[in-house]
């Protein structure tokens, strides 16, 4: 029981400088001014730096051994805080002090140099600190396990128990499966709702509309907020406080709609955790794609189909009339969910989404094994999207640099998009036995699939695995077959 007391006393006084760091991080994506992140940088290195040095101490360290040399003895919940809190520091150990602060020193800065670099098209400003993120990656993770693929232990940390095999063989059937569905449909597409797509919509109108969208989907105004950013992200430290972001593009809405959607779902997901968890290592959702996929759930399941579009489509001609003047809640269902061969991942329609996920799978691929050169890069990403979508980016801001991942060091996260989408689909498929999903969207009773989802997912935070999750809530182990099965028969209805 000593033990168990002090990991719990260790594990508090950490999560406290976690709070504050990510607080900065929050403030850093949305209101900070631009002339503060050199000495933020330098402040949060040093915090990092305290951090550091407790997640590495002596006695954390003969803390956290000593349960996992009794794991078998300690309740479920705490058995899976210990062998998170092992992995975890199996993972820093061997990191050296100086390595790990000047690495968080990097990224600080490395998110602005990105947004400088993505706004003024120019990314040998960026390459620099990227080819720098990749090393630093690389170097941790062969510091973990010096016997094991570096990609291979970023992919884990980010879908435990997923590497590089399980991922091929996902998007090798997405490839040969769905691929082909996607050509057939993008021949046919149509450009009838173009004009009312592309037209121009007020960013504060759209904000008002957005802001409709947060009761709409039943989030917790008095634990969470929204604010504008320049890459839509959810932001928490408990069910009690959780913000998430959206963007205001004035030639397209549904940026900004289907953003807000998407982020709403990882918020909802987040606010709906048991605050059990609060101070232990399994307060947040258990991986980036059940993540995903509840943010997806929420963005195209629900936020794309014509039944919420009948239900809230007045709202939206009420904000923008002029735009909107003879369309019906079809037109707006069908325009919501046009198909077509698209430079950006974030305003990609659902049926092309995961060509976009594929090909930095391939890119991030061939940057860890040194196959390709951050200089080979923006080339490289341009015949990919040629080579997938039959389109070339103009610039690199429509390329390469759109994404924030990898300045915030995040590789191995993009495949949980793809993944994210087809557990989405298997969950749906297993909802639809047990509730009258599309009924209780024209209804506006948003509530109840919340809290089905709170049930059977949110609740758990991250005490049970990804794995176990699908296999719990589907009866059955992950199946890719699903996803392929749901965009066949939502995009043959809409298209063939």
């Amino acid at each position: 029981m000593q033990l168990e007391n002090k990991f719990r006393e260790m594990i508090n006084k950490m999560k406290a400088y976690v709070y504050v760091l990510q607080l900065a991080g929050w403030d850093s994506n949305t209101e900070a001014p631009r002339g503060s992140f050199r000495r933020r940088a330098e402040a949060l290195g040093l915090l990092s730096r305290e951090l550091f040095s407790l997640e590495v101490s002596q006695e954390y360290q003969d803390v956290v051994n000593g349960l996992f040399s009794k794991i078998d003895t300690l309740e479920d919940n705490l058995k899976r805080e210990v062998k998170k809190a092992k992995k975890s520091l199996d993972k820093t150990i061997n990191i050296p002090e100086e390595e790990f602060v000047e690495y968080q020193k990097l990224l600080q800065m490395s998110q602005q140099v990105w947004e400088d670099a993505k706004e003024n098209d120019d990314y040998d400003s960026f390459k620099g600190n990227l080819e720098q993120i990749i090393e630093y990656n690389k170097k941790f993770a062969l510091y973990y396990d010096p016997n094991k693929d570096p990609y291979d232990t970023l992919l884990d940390d980010f879908e435990e128990g997923m590497s590089t095999k399980e991922y091929d063989e996902f998007f090798s059937q997405l490839k040969n499966d769905l691929v082909p569905f996607v050509k057939e449909v993008l021949k046919v597409a149509d450009n009838r709702y173009d004009e009312f797509i592309n037209n121009s919509f007020d960013p504060k109108k759209q904000e008002e509309f957005c802001d409709y969208l947060i009761d709409v989907m039943k989030f917790d105004r008095t634990r969470g907020l929204m604010k504008k950013s320049v890459h839509p992200f959810t932001w928490n430290t408990s069910p009690e406080d959780v913000r998430f972001t959206t963007r205001y593009l004035e030639n397209y809405v549904f940026s900004s709609i289907f953003a807000a959607i998407h982020e709403l779902g990882h918020a909802t997901y987040e606010q709906q955790i048991s605050t059990d968890f609060d101070t232990t290592l399994l307060n947040g959702g258990t991986s980036m794609g059940i993540h995903e996929s509840q943010s997806r759930f929420y963005e195209n399941t629900i936020g794309r189909s014509l039944e919420f579009w009948e239900t809230h489509f007045d709202k939206f001609k009420e904000l923008f009339p002029k735009q909107t003047k003879g369309l019906t809640p079809e037109d707006m269902y069908k325009a919501v969910n046009k198909a077509e061969a698209s430079l950006i991942r974030v305003e990609a329609d659902e049926l092309t989404y995961a060509i976009h996920i594929m090909l930095r799978y391939d890119i991030e691929r061939k940057l860890m094994s040194g196959e390709t050169s951050v200089d080979e890069l923006p080339q490289l990403w341009n015949a990919s999207m040629v080579e997938y979508l039959g389109i070339r980016p103009n610039s690199n801001s429509d390329g390469v640099l759109q994404d924030v991942h990898w300045s915030g060091g995040m590789i191995g996260y993009f495949p949980t998009y793809a993944l994210g989408s087809a557990y989405s689909a298997q969950i749906y498929y297993t909802m639809l036995k047990e509730l009258d999903l599309f009924k209780l969207i024209k209804e506006n009773q948003i509530e109840k699939i919340n809290d089905w989802l709170k049930q059977k997912i949110h609740k758990f935070g991250s005490s049970k695995t990804p794995k176990e999750i699908i296999l719990e809530v589907t009866g059955e182990e992950f199946n890719a077959k699903y996803y392929i099965k749901y965009l066949k028969e939502k995009y043959t209805k809409l298209y063939l």
